[in-house]
Order: structure tokens, then sequence, then C-alpha cells
């Protein structure tokens, strides 16, 4: 039932101020985060620490818009909802970042201006899903992207649209979508005559509507069209539509806005109204796509009469169910997932003897999930004015089913091609095309595109010529959508989950939204090498949403994970069979209720033993072939809505106890309990309330340790909430200290050593040396990202990052994990160097195209403070044989050493040992020969073993 308008905002108000009680974070405290974590990264003890991204790249990440240089479409850049911004020069055959010295990764929309080399960014991703990350305003570059600076309008959170005057770049007007989960004022639509340096509000609405889409007629600046969007997003509800979702038109440039859909204009109006696109051929053809959310009327349900649907069990009585034949009852059985012990006779006798009800089987299937996928909206339409705006009128009978689904808030573009007003082209999806000005349309699906599409551009000299930007990356035909090609080569991947085996070498496991479960070597090569073999060093294990992975440390070979709302499998990799292991409710119990990432845990006790946790805990002993829930609902019960919510989010175990387990829920409730869930206790009394538990860890270290992440993304709070309890939760200490404000995703402890903890936000990761009390940021290459999770191979002793939005970094924290107070007190703490593997060819080259081969190796020290420092490299008898001068930094220092020596040198190993030979490389230097030497920075020293 739709609500009023004013009864909606009402509702909204008192929902926010009563169910949850964060506030969202003022953009002063964001402005003040952003230059906090500017100055920490250029302090940080760790910001020598290197980080190598080991992809995978062959999937993508969620693309939100293009941008074409149309004297040279072979130019453009492409913009990730949470990877950045890149730029190609060579139509897609290689990428190069060019927003990784910004603040944020997180991008709505762009905009380029390609007489002055100008571009526009608007930060936050204009899609309102589940993982979409709010930004920081409007950045813009005047030099092609290499320096960044921020324009303003830092409270939007997301920006819909921004275009640019061509006939003066210093005018521009932006549509913005507004904050996600909260209201907020800056929203509606802006404009500079100044290139930014002052901005008007020229259209405001209310607090909870925004401006999704905004075009301009390509012949004249002056004629605007803009889509304003009502919607109102919680954790456990989103409403994509109302009163003030409409079309605005504006005739000088966006000064000023009427609206043009009205109840006269033959355009849906009212509270159904959803998310609109909008899509200009001139001033007169103007096309819109509607994600119409009015229900459909009740007599255009499809329904057979072989299938049977879940409604109508909710009205039929016992004596017309025992009537039911058992090949239709069964049916609808097996097609909707019942357990196997769920089957005609048996059910009918439960139903028989008054164990359960007709309507019970209608229930075993209703939970927030499928009041999403059920609800019968219209869906989308689309409409086309040919009079300016005046009047509309749909284009097309019936509905276009398959397109959107339930999900039209994601999706909501069209476009019309220069050349052809009758030829316009929508997505969802599926992509497709109509060449009747919407009457009909055709797909554009083929082999080698992703689904999920989010932006197109179609060349105007040649419209056959169309770029695509979707979930899996960037396509390009040339044929008008009849063959695609794939343009993927940057690290993109965004990573909800990763994990780590104990092969050598050991693989890293990741899941990625809409891209599935892939595997990898984690030091497999990175580059286009693979294509000549056709063998891509990642796997695909699983697609989907993907999700938790959990490795058996026995045997590597099984893998449990899976795909959205707690669809797991046990994988054997090795006998390429996949077993589907959801737990299932009793008929007759609510349906178990789970979290879009449901959490899942192998016991290091018993790698048989395997935790998943819905709105209950589940355990099975028997490698998820059989469940017992072990306790009751560890959530507040869910909330009435169209999301999964009252969820588990995460779990963990002890290592010094068996079934001395945490949980915590997405609303709040962190439980323990120390007998294997024969009895829980809530600890949660004195944390902030509400909050999405992102993360518990019991510690490696300590039994009674535990610590605990909380995120408030979904209030729009951004608020580092991090806590640390040494009593089993009983009370708890802040350990957020001086990280900058950014919702927290997840925090590890070092395996080897108590003091040392890593951290992920939505903009970064840190690392503390003394139990949290005090953090430093990791930087060196690494962008301001946000860290879904993190893992640690304790053998290679290798940290690793799995991000949203740039796939999977790693970095080796031997030294890190080694460091203490006393070390760190000392004037230089020079650590162990990894021996080196002599090799004749050193400095030799292949032949004479060819680059010298020129080794390399790392020496790690830890300095006290920052000043010069000399390295000397002595013989066994303590000869000078090379000298490096050093500019260090306090904290961790990094040198490549190339193994070279003086001509001096040579000579004293020569007098040393008379038999060496030490003649010159090609390249005309001299290397040490194989032995052990001795490395010295003041007055520590480590051996250098050459082998």
């Amino acid at each position: 039932m739709k609500l009023s308008k004013i009864s909606y905002l009402l509702l909204s108000l008192c929902s926010f101020l009563t169910f949850g009680q964060q506030p969202s974070t003022p953009s002063k405290t964001i402005e003040k985060s952003l230059q906090q974590k500017d100055d920490m990264t250029k302090n940080s003890l760790v910001k020598n620490v290197v980080f190598k991204n080991i992809g995978p790249t062959v999937m993508s990440g969620r693309i939100t818009d293009l941008a074409v240089n149309p004297e040279n479409p072979i130019e453009f850049y492409a913009a990730y909802a949470s990877g950045g911004l890149w730029h190609t020069k060579n139509n897609g055959t290689t990428f190069e970042p060019v927003l990784d010295n910004a603040n944020t990764q997180n991008v709505g929309d762009i905009a380029v201006d390609w007489n002055s080399n100008t571009i526009w960014v608007g930060t936050g991703e204009n899609n309102a899903s589940r993982s979409s990350y709010a930004g920081i305003g409007i950045l813009k570059s005047t030099d092609g992207g290499s320096t960044w600076q921020n324009m303003g309008l830092t409270d939007s959170h997301h920006i819909g649209r921004i275009l640019i005057n061509p006939n003066n770049p210093d005018e521009v007007t932006v549509g913005v979508t507004g904050h996600l989960y909260s209201p907020n004022s800056e929203r509606g639509i802006y404009k500079t005559m100044d290139g930014g340096k002052t901005w008007q509000q020229t259209l405001f609405l209310d607090n909870l509507t925004g401006v999704i889409d905004m075009q301009h007629d390509p012949n004249n600046y002056n004629l605007m069209f803009a889509s304003a969007w009502t919607k109102d997003r919680k954790a456990w509800n989103f409403e994509g539509s109302g009163n003030n979702s409409a079309i605005y038109k504006s005739t000088d440039a966006g000064n000023t806005w009427i609206r043009v859909t009205t109840e006269k204009s033959g355009f849906p109006v009212g509270e159904g109204v959803g998310r609109i696109g909008l899509a200009i051929y001139d001033a007169n053809t103007i096309y819109a796509i509607h994600d119409n959310q009015f229900h459909r009327p009740a007599n255009d349900k499809k329904e057979s009469k072989d299938v049977m649907s879940k409604d109508e069990f909710k009205s039929m009585s016992v004596e017309n169910f025992l009537k039911l034949e058992d090949k239709k009852l069964n049916s609808y059985l097996r097609m909707n997932g019942f357990q196997e012990k769920y089957r005609s006779e048996n059910v009918k006798q439960m139903v028989r003897s008054g164990i359960v009800k007709p309507i019970d089987l209608a229930k075993y299937l209703e939970d927030a999930n499928s009041q999403l996928f059920d609800t019968p909206v219209i869906g989308a339409e689309i409409y086309k004015s040919t009079d300016g705006g005046k009047s509309w009128k749909k284009t097309h009978e019936g509905y276009i089913d398959d397109l959107y689904y339930s999900y039209g808030y994601y999706f909501g573009h069209i476009y019309v091609a220069p050349n052809n007003p009758e030829h316009i082209y929508v997505y969802g999806v599926p992509i497709l095309k109509s060449k009747d000005s919407g009457k009909t349309f055709t797909s554009m699906n083929a082999p080698n595109v992703h689904a999920d599409h989010h932006a197109l551009w179609i060349n105007p000299k040649n419209p056959n010529h169309i770029i695509n930007g979707n979930d899996g990356g960037v396509n390009m035909t040339y044929d008008d959508g009849a063959n695609w090609t794939l343009h993927n080569s940057t690290a993109v991947g965004q990573f909800y989950a990763i994990a780590v085996d104990n092969e050598k070498p050991y693989n890293v496991y990741g899941g990625l939204q809409d891209n599935g479960v892939w595997v990898g070597a984690h030091n497999a090569r990175e580059d286009v090498g693979w294509h000549q073999s056709g063998q891509y060093p990642w796997k695909s294990i699983m697609g989907g949403d993907g999700m938790q992975v959990q490795v058996d440390s026995r045997n590597s070979n099984i893998v449990y994970t899976g795909f959205q709302f707690g669809n797991y499998f046990r994988i054997d990799r090795e006998k390429d069979q996949q077993t589907y292991i959801q737990p299932k409710h009793e008929l007759g119990e609510n349906p178990y209720r789970f979290n879009w990432q449901t959490p899942i845990l192998l016991s290091s006790h018993n790698q048989d033993i395997l935790y998943l946790g819905g709105n209950k805990l589940m355990r099975s002993m028997n490698q998820g072939t059989d469940w017992t829930a072990i306790s009751d609902d560890l959530t507040n019960g869910g909330k009435k809505g169209n999301v999964a919510y009252g969820t588990l989010a995460s779990i963990s175990e002890s290592p010094f106890q068996f079934g001395l387990l945490y949980t915590g829920s997405d609303d709040g409730l962190i439980h323990v309990t120390k007998d294997a869930g024969g009895s829980w206790e809530n600890i949660t009394a004195t944390l902030p309330k509400d909050l999405w538990v992102s993360r518990i860890i019991a510690s490696e270290h300590k039994k009674e340790r535990v610590y605990v992440a909380l995120n408030g993304y979904r209030w729009d709070d951004f608020t580092t909430y991090l806590y640390m309890s040494d009593d089993y939760g009983k009370t708890w200490k802040s350990i957020s200290s001086n990280i900058p404000t950014s919702p927290v995703n997840v925090i590890r402890e070092s395996p080897k050593n108590e003091n040392i903890l890593f951290v992920g936000t939505d903009n970064g990761a840190y690392v503390s040396f003394d139990m949290g009390n005090s953090w430093d940021a990791f930087s060196n290459g690494l962008t301001a990202v946000a860290v879904h999770d993190i893992a640690i191979q304790p053998e290679a002793n290798d940290l690793l990052l799995g991000t949203h939005g740039r796939s999977i970094y790693l970095a080796n924290i031997e030294g890190l994990q080694n460091i203490d107070s006393d070390k760190m007190n000392k004037a230089i703490t020079l650590f162990d160097a990894k021996s080196v593997r002599f090799s004749p060819r050193w400095g030799d080259t292949f032949g004479s195209w060819s680059k010298p081969f020129e080794p390399s190796t790392t020496l790690e020290f830890y300095a006290k403070d920052s000043g010069k420092q000399t390295i000397t490299i002595l013989s066994d008898k303590n000869a000078d044989l090379q000298t490096i001068k050093v500019d260090a930094n306090k904290g961790f220092n990094y040198i490549d050493y190339d193994l070279t020596i003086t001509d001096n040198g040579r000579k004293a190993l020569l007098k040393e040992d008379s038999n060496l030979k030490i003649d010159p490389s090609k390249n005309g230097k001299f290397y040490l020969p194989k032995g052990t030497y001795t490395i010295q920075i003041g007055d520590q020293q480590t051996k250098l073993e050459i082998k």
C-alpha cells in the first residue's frame, strides 16, 4: 500500500530517529578526515611498504560512465563505481588509471572538455545498490588527471550527471542524487559559471529527491531535461519511487526549471513513479525510460494451470489441499527447493495431522528476498515526446519483461542514435535495441557480453560503433551489437571476501560483486602472455555474486563458497563436483534469513565442522551435508521490508577452545557462547546501537580477547567504530584512535605478533603496532579504495587486501611482524636479507634488441628518525664492495640493491680469493659472485647469501 507524501516522510523520519540512532556524517567531518588521512600518509611509519596488485584482471568491476573523444574515438575514459577512472588512447587495448592520487575511487559520473583536457568527476556511484559507495563531492583536473582539485558539493555523496557547456567550459550543470541512506539538502541541480569556484542550487524538491539523469539538446546547451528521483533506502527496505519523481525542463541552461510530467502530460505521476532515464534527439524528440513501481492489475499475472503458485496456498482449505494431485503438488515442492523429505505423501500427512497448514507452503518461501522478487510492478516502460516534453506517449504495447526483473533502480538509462530518431537502446540485465521508436525490441546480448549494463556511447560518425560499460567491464561493437569484443586489462575487481590456502605457491581465493568466485596462484603473472596459451592463470569456480570462501586446510581441493543470500556449495575441485549445502528450515517454521554476504567458517579444531550464519547460527559436523541450528535468533528479529535484514554478518571461533564462538549481526547484536551453542550471552550493551557488525574476531593470542568492527555505512554514518575486549566482551575499549573517519569493514591480527593489528576501511588500510593505541596508513601502491577483507599467509608472511574496486593487493610483512617497541627505539634496525640465487646471465642481454637482465634484492630496515644513511656491502673479510647513500624515512625503509660491486670491490675480492673470476657483464657492471656477504647500516649488520 502506498503512503501519502506526508505520511511517507513522517514514517521515514520516525524510523530514522527511533530504530537507528546514528546520524549521518556531516560533510565538514569528511573534509577534515580527508586532510587527516593526507597528513597521516605523509608521516606514516609504513608509507614505504610496497603493495603489488596481483589481479585478477580478466573480469572487471561495475562501470558507471564512459566519456569518448568524438574526434578520436580510440581515446576514451571508463569510470568504475568503486575502481576509479581509467584512460585509453589505443581503443581499449590498455588503460591507465588517472584518479589514483585522489581521495576516493568511487565514481558516479564523468564529463570531459576535450579541447582543454579538463575532466570533471562526480564522485559517489549514481546507482542505489547495496554496494554503491558515497563520494566526496565533485573533482576537477585541468591536466588530464595528473592532479585533482575538489570543487565542492562534498555533502552530495552521489552525483548523477555532469553537463559541460561545449562553448564555455567554465559553465557546468550538475545533477546531484544525494545521500543514499539518509535525507539531505545538498541534492537536486547545481550550476557553476566560474569553473566550480562557486555553485548555485537551481532545483531542490525535497530532502529525499535528487536528480539521477540530465541531458541537453545536442545542438543547444540551453535546452535541458532532468529526471528527479524520490527514493528512501534503508538496510531493510528500499522504496524507489515517489510523488516528486518526474521530468523537468530548462530553456536557460539549467538556471530555472519547470516540471513537464504532469497529470495531463501522458507520463505517469504519483507515488509509483520510479527512476527515469532520458535521451534527447533534438528540441522536440525526447525519450524516457521509466522504472514504473505501480502494481500490475491482478488479471495480468502470468499463471499456468499446470504450475501452482505459492499464493494459492494462502487461502486454501485443508480439505482442498488434501484433494490436490500428487504430481502437481510434488512439482511445486521440487521447483521451489523444498527439502527432499517434503514430498506430496508426507506433506499431506503433516497437514492431515495438523502439524502444518496449507499456508505454510507459501510461508516456507516468503522472506525479504521473495518480497523483492515477487513484487508485481509494471517495471520498465518507454515514453516518447515529439513536442519538446509537453506530452508523452508510451511507445509499446504491454510490458517489457525480463529487462529489469526486480532491480529497476540499478539501471535506468536510454540512448537514441545521433543519426536516426527511431533507433533507441535500453538496458538492464540484457541490452535491447529498437529500430521503430520503441514499439518492438531485439536483444543485443551476445557471447563475451556481461549482464547488468550501465553505460553506452554511440559513435556520432558511425552509429554501428558502440561502446558498452557493464558489471563485467568494457565491451565494444562495430556492427550494432551483432558481435562484441571485451576490453578487460585493468585490476578493478570488486571483492567482498578473500582467502588463502597453504599450497606452494599458495593460492588466493575471492568472491566478487557480480563476477563469481575466482582462484589463482598468488604469484601468477598479470600480463597478456596468457593469450598465446589460452589459459588465464586465475580460474572461475562459481558464478553469481561471489561470496565468502573457506578452504579445507587438509585438502585445498575442498572449497566452500557460493553466491548471495546463503546459496553455498561444497566444491571438490579435483573431481569437478559441486554440492549444494544451504541449510533449510523446517516446514511450519519461518524461513531463515540470510545476509547478502552470508558468513561461513570452517572450525580450526576440525575441518569437517562448518558454521553458517542465517538469523540463527547453523553448524554442520559433516562438511555441510546436515545442519543443526545451535542458537535461537541472534538478531533483533528482522524488520518488515524488501531486503534481507536481521541476519548474521560475521562469525568467529576461538582457536583456544572448540565451541567458544562469537556472532555479529547486521542489526547490531553481538553474542558469545562458551559451550558450543548450549547457551548464548548478548555482549552488545555498551556498544553503539543498531550498527552492522562487519567483523568479529576471536584473538589468536589470548583466549579472552576479541575484536569487533562496526559499520555505519547503511546509516550514512562514516564514524570509525573499532573495539577490543579482554574479557569475552563483558567490557569494551575503543581502539579506533587516529584512524580517519571511514566505515570499518575488517580487522585482523598478526598471527606472529599480538601487538600488530590490520584494519580495512572504505578508503584504505591501516596498521597498528601497539594493539590499536595508534595507527599508520598504508599507501605505497595503494589507492583510496574500499578494503573489504584482509588475509595473511603466515608461512610467506604476506598481507593480502581484498578491495571492492581494485582487486587484490599483496605486500610482504615479515619485517613488520618482527618489530617491537625496543627495536623501534633503536636508531636502526636491520632485518634479515633474503638469499639470492646466482645467475651467470646477470647484466647480459638475450639479443641486440633486448634490455640487460639486471638482478635486484630488497634491503629492509627500520629507522627511528628520518635522515641520511649509508649502506655498505662488505666481503667476508670486511672489504668495502659497494656503498649506497639513501635518504631514510622514519619507519620502514626498503632499498633495492642491484647486486653490483665497484671496480675496487672487484679487486678486493680477487685479492681475497685469486681463484675467483669476476668479469664485466655485457652492460659493463660487476656483480657479486657466489658467497656470503655482510650488509651494514650504522652498527647494524646482516648476512646476504648469493647461492
